[in-house]
């Protein structure tokens, strides 16, 4: 399994040519994750006939699916499987805003977090843009509720300062993402990872 930081500048990744972060886009992502699975096969001929996926999450949506199209016209070029891709996996993946957002809204609804009044008032008024929209949404208040897990239990501040679960889930803590982070900014971590001494975060 290669879990691969793209485009540069995502996590610990970094590019020397400071104009790679202005020439970034989908395109040039997925030709430079090309580039690098090539220089990868070289450098490890004995796994180049192996099945090949690609998986990611969230804005994978798109980075999964350019990479496999461009994985698939140079292997046409070549007439024959420079990578012995197989298939795709992707999951919660962004398409676009209309359509995450009107997937989250139904989501919300049917679940009992949307109330009918709120749910009216944004499927009559949103295009997901302009003001009209904006105050709809505003009028929703998920509280303290996992987006991504509405069942689960979440992350609260203790009154010793830490964070602790609301609630409890055999297997789950939604509390992770803070040793999570503690344990990416360790330098040793860094080090054995051969990255540059930064301070890591995680997406927002």
């Amino acid at each position: 399994m290669i879990f691969l930081e793209s485009p540069a500048g995502v996590g610990f990744s970094y590019s020397n040519t400071s104009s790679d972060y202005d020439l970034s886009g989908d395109e040039r992502t997925a030709d430079d994750a090309y580039v690098f699975l090539l220089r990868w096969l070289e450098r490890f001929p004995e796994y180049k006939d192996r099945a090949f996926y690609i998986s990611g999450e969230s804005y994978a949506g798109h980075y999964a699916p350019q990479l496999a199209a461009t994985i698939l016209l140079h292997n046409t070029y070549n007439n024959r499987s420079i990578i012995n891709l197989q298939g795709i996996l992707v999951g919660n993946p962004y398409l676009d805003d209309k359509r995450n957002n009107q997937g989250t809204i139904d989501f919300f609804w049917t679940h009992g977090v949307m109330s009918d009044e709120v749910y009216a008032n944004v499927t009559e008024h949103c295009d997901f843009a302009g003001k009209a929209c904006s105050g709809a949404w505003d009028a929703f208040d998920a509280g303290q509720i996992d987006a991504y897990n509405i069942y689960a239990p979440v992350c609260v501040d203790g009154p010793d300062g830490a964070y602790h679960p609301s609630g409890y889930l055999p297997g789950y803590d939604p509390c992770s993402d803070y040793p999570t982070i503690a344990y990416l900014n360790d330098p040793e971590v860094q080090c054995a990872f051969h990255a540059r001494m930064t301070e890591w975060s995680p997406c927002r």
